[in-house]
């Protein structure tokens, strides 16, 4: 063996970094000459990492402005204001955060339904075991 294959260096390697991390540094680097250039590579970092605000911000598309909308608009504007004091914002905020939410499948749910009931069978035993030792306990000695 050589003395270079002996000495070999151990390479380090470093995991890459995430979407959030990639942001974090494009919006800390220092601007270029050009501060509206960006390159494509951090606005495609920028855009995926903000992708679920966008969603829960989204607008629906405006309706054309004509009689028939302008009309319908004046009479549902009270109801709105109806509708908003009956439904808070709370629960609209808790209604968008429930539609972002990953659901498990069918059978993960059985799974997870079969599991929850034989850990309360078990635990169920373990309860009555140890009150049936404690009873004949209490029975033989302070009842005696």
């Amino acid at each position: 063996m050589s003395a270079d294959t002996a000495k070999k260096k151990v390479r380090i390697r470093k995991a890459p970094q995430t979407m959030r991390e990639r942001a974090a540094v494009a919006s800390v680097e220092k601007p270029t000459k050009r501060r509206h250039k960006v390159t494509r590579q951090v606005k495609t970092t920028l855009k995926s990492s903000t992708r679920p605000v966008k969603m829960v911000v989204a607008k629906r598309p405006k309706l054309p402005k004509n009689k028939t909308t302008l009309a319908l608009g004046k009479i549902f504007r009270p109801l709105k204001k109806v509708l908003r004091w009956l439904a808070p914002t709370y629960f609209i905020n808790s209604w968008h955060e429930v539609r972002q939410v990953t659901w498990p499948s069918r059978r993960e749910t059985w799974r997870l339904t079969l599991a929850v009931f034989i850990f309360s069978i078990i635990f169920g035993l373990a309860a009555y075991g140890v009150d049936s030792v404690l009873d004949k306990i209490f029975k033989t000695f302070v009842l005696k």
